[in-house]
């Protein structure tokens, strides 16, 4: 594969590089000129002498500026952390009169119970359409979607009254995603082997990618969101999408048997994948650009999600089949802690407060949701709730625009 495109520079920092190359420039000519009629010929009788004072004299060539990301995409505030803008506080004004709530559709009930987050209690619940397994923040993040898998429909929430608006006729609507660039929604239809790119208003169908692997379910975009990797977990496979073409471009059978990929999420330097993987009990590493084999990082029975802290410095993964959540460092390149619910559970999906402070995960065959405190890894409250709970949303969070699922903000 080719290499990694570098980010686009932000205006001021590009014109500050023009400046300099420009300088660069006039300096050598001037230097060029000044060696040519001032030393009498002194520096040309020592050839040897007169490539080593050309070569001290010429400065190194100005790198070129790096390449655009994706046309339309709103530019990466920070080329080391692509994750910069979802830092606490950082609440778009869009979102910030929104009053604060977790979001938990139950699968088997075909509601959504809604909570608030400061007092552990359950303030709201929704009835939606069939099996509802996630709920999405729209890219302009003014709407959440649930996602009713088997109704076939999407059940538009206002986040400002927390009330339900008519749903919309959408074929097998497992998991959503948006492009970078707002353009497209991109629905993952599990059981249809499809990925299907929607109006993100509308969600009229705009075009139809049928897969060969089965169980599409989850992705992520590169920093340039040019591409995005997409697990399959049915046949232990992952996808490489181009997101302007709208193709697959690669393929890849993961090397575990029974491999079942969940989550996917990129680091925050843009350079790595990691893929939850519930059956290999561990995370995969991947190489986005050259998308090579990826190697295992096991961290406990049945990996299941991966969310970044709000310094960008960890990231925390759910292990469903054992009750824990294990952290990986980012700078340490390591997991450094595990955090075990006191009475089991089964952690599966969620997210962090808008603050940090609190990691918020549905307990999927346990009918409740785990508050766990970030700094300690504390069990903070469990809150009984319906009956399968799934991708749970905390919502508003710090962020830019949400790239969907259970809200990937940048």
């Amino acid at each position: 594969m080719p290499t990694a495109p570098l980010p686009t520079l932000p205006g001021p920092a590009r014109h500050r590089a023009l400046r300099r190359a420009g300088a660069l420039t006039a300096g050598t000519l001037i230097a060029l000129l000044t060696g040519c009629g001032t030393d009498g010929g002194t520096e040309n009788s020592d050839p040897g002498r007169a490539g080593r004072t050309a070569a001290a004299r010429t400065p190194a060539t100005a790198p070129p500026p790096p390449p655009p990301g994706l046309p339309g995409m709103p530019p990466v505030l920070d080329p080391k952390d692509i994750y910069a803008a979802d830092r606490p506080g950082m609440l778009s004004p869009v979102v910030r009169k929104f009053p604060s709530r977790v979001y938990v559709p139950n699968t088997n009930s075909n509601t959504v119970t809604v909570i608030d987050p400061k007092t552990y209690e359950i303030v709201d619940t929704i009835s939606v359409g069939v099996q509802p397994q996630h709920v999405v923040p729209s890219w302009d993040l003014k709407t959440l979607w649930v996602n009713n898998n088997r109704g076939h429909t999407l059940t538009p929430i206002d986040p400002a009254t927390g009330k339900a608006g008519r749903s919309v006729e959408v074929h097998d609507p497992y998991n959503l995603y948006f492009t970078p660039n707002g353009k497209y929604a991109v629905v993952m239809a599990s059981l249809d082997r499809e990925l299907v790119f929607r109006n993100p208003r509308t969600m009229d169908r705009v075009k139809t990618v049928p897969v060969t692997c089965f169980g599409v379910n989850h992705a992520d975009f590169s920093a340039d969101g040019r591409y995005f990797v997409v697990s399959c977990e049915f046949s232990g496979e992952l996808l490489k999408v181009d997101t302007e073409r709208m193709e697959v471009v690669g393929q890849q059978k993961l090397p575990f048997e029974g491999a079942m990929p969940q989550d996917v999420k990129i680091s925050p330097d843009g350079k790595t994948f990691y893929v939850a993987d519930m059956m290999a009990h561990g995370v995969w590493v991947l190489d986005g650009e050259r998308f090579t084999t990826p190697k295992l990082l096991p961290t406990g029975e049945g990996a299941h999600g991966l969310y970044i802290s709000r310094d960008s410095r960890e990231m925390y993964i759910p292990n469903r089949g054992e009750g824990s959540v294990s952290v990986f460092d980012f700078t340490r390149n390591r997991l450094t802690k595990k955090w075990w619910l006191p009475d089991g559970g089964s952690p599966d999906m969620g997210g962090v407060s808008a603050d940090g402070k609190v990691l918020w995960l549905s307990g999927r065959y346990d009918e409740e949701v785990y508050a766990i405190d970030t700094r300690t890894g504390k069990q903070l409250a469990r809150i009984p709730v319906g009956s399968g709970p799934h991708g749970l949303a905390v919502y508003p969070q710090p962020g830019r625009y949400s790239l969907g699922h259970t809200g990937v903000f940048r």
